[in-house]
């Protein structure tokens, strides 16, 4: 089997934000299915992130992924070396 990367259950570093992170990863991603290899598990984690920083829609962004979001916010205060 693979080992766990994080500390010990419920802890995740002791931080409410990545317990909440792994637990959607876990829920969405691990725990749907029986894993073959590790290229397999790390080709969907790849694939989640992506869409979780890229194209997931959130309503309080007005429907808008996280990634396109952060961009418009540094080029309204004039910061667009960050925007990229």
């Amino acid at each position: 089997g693979l080992l766990a990367s994080t500390g010990s259950t419920g802890d995740s570093y002791d931080n409410a934000m990545a317990e909440s992170i792994n637990g959607l990863y876990k829920a969405e991603v691990i725990h749907r299915k029986s894993w073959k290899n590790r290229t397999e598990v790390e080709l969907a984690t790849l694939t989640w992130v992506d869409w979780y920083n890229n194209r997931r829609l959130l309503e309080r962004l007005g429907h808008t992924p996280p990634a396109e979001a952060e961009k418009a916010y540094y080029a309204s205060i004039g910061n667009n070396d960050l925007a990229a």
